[in-house]
C-alpha cells in the first residue's frame, strides 16, 4: 500500500472498524495519511489486526474499545483520543448491527438494541466530537447509513428506522455546524459483500440492482474518503451519497 498525503496531519475516528466496511474505511483513510483510531466493542483481536495492517504499510493507528451506544464509554473514548492525539478531524459513524424480523414478531429488545447502536450511537459520538471540532473550526463527519433507511425493507423495521434517523441527524447537524467549518454528510450503501449480507438470496436482490452486482467495502470506503478530503469535498454538506449500484435513484 502506497501512502498518500491527502489526509496527512488529520486524526480520524472510525467506529465499528474491526471488520467489514469499517475496516476498509480505516485502511483507506490511513492510506491517505490520516492517523486512524480503530474503535471496536468486542472484537479486540480483529481491531488489532487492522492496526497492525496499517502499521505494516507505514501508517499510524491505534485501537480503542467503546460501546458507542453507551454515553459514558463514548465520552471516555473521545477523552482518550484527545489525550493521545490532541485533536479529532474526521469522525466516521459506522458501527451498526441488525436484528431482523417481521415487525409483528419483533422483540422490543431487538428493536431497542438496533436503535441504541445504529442511531443513538451516532448522536453520542457526534455530540462528543463536536465540542472539539467547534473549537478547531474544522471537521468532517461522515455517517454510514443505508439505502434501507431511504426505501424501507420488509423484516427490517428497526434497522430502517434507525438508518432513516441517521439521515435526519445528518441534515440537522450539517445546518448547525456549517458556520464553524464542519461538514456533515452521509454515505448510504446498498447491498455490499460483507458478513451481514452473506446469507441473503443474491439472485432476487441482484434483479433490483441496475449495475447487476453487489458492491464492495472498498467502494464504500472510497466514498467516505472523498467526503473526508479537502478541498475536493469542502463545499459539500448535508448530502447523502448512495453507493448502491443504482438501486435507489432520487
Amino acid at each position: 500500500m502506497t501512502t498518500s498525503t491527502l489526509l496527512t496531519g488529520k486524526t480520524a475516528l472510525v467506529t465499528g472498524a474491526s471488520r467489514g466496511i469499517g475496516r476498509c474505511i480505516a485502511l483507506c483513510l490511513a492510506k491517505q495519511g490520516a492517523e486512524v483510531i480503530v474503535n471496536y466493542s468486542t472484537s479486540k483481536e480483529k481491531a488489532e489486526q487492522v492496526v497492525a495492517e496499517i502499521a505494516s504499510n507505514g501508517g499510524t493507528s491505534y485501537s480503542l474499545k467503546a460501546d458507542v451506544s453507551n454515553e459514558a464509554e463514548v465520552e471516555e473514548l473521545v477523552k482518550t483520543i484527545l489525550s493521545k492525539s490532541n485533536r479529532i478531524d474526521i469522525l466516521v459513524n459506522n458501527a451498526g448491527i441488525t436484528r431482523d424480523g417481521l415487525l409483528m414478531r419483533m422483540k422490543t429488545e431487538d428493536w431497542q438494541a438496533v436503535i441504541n447502536l445504529n442511531l443513538t450511537g451516532v448522536f453520542l459520538c457526534t455530540r462528543a466530537v463536536s465540542r472539539t471540532m467547534l473549537k478547531q473550526k474544522s471537521g468532517r463527519i461522515i455517517n454510514v447509513t443505508s439505502v434501507v433507511g431511504i426505501m424501507g425493507n420488509a423484516g427490517q423495521a428497526n434497522y430502517a428506522a434507525a438508518k432513516a434517523g441517521v439521515l435526519g441527524i445528518t441534515k440537522s447537524t450539517a445546518k448547525e455546524f456549517a458556520s464553524r467549518g464542519i461538514t456533515v454528510n452521509a454515505v448510504a450503501p446498498g447491498f455490499i459483500t460483507t458478513d451481514m449480507t452473506k446469507d441473503l438470496n443474491a439472485e432476487s436482490i441482484l434483479s433490483l440492482i441496475p449495475l447487476g452486482s453487489f458492491g464492495t467495502p472498498e467502494q464504500v470506503a472510497g466514498a467516505v474518503r472523498f467526503l473526508a478530503t479537502d478541498p475536493a469535498a469542502a463545499y459539500i454538506t448535508g448530502q447523502v451519497l448512495q453507493v448502491d449500484g443504482g438501486m435507489v435513484m432520487n
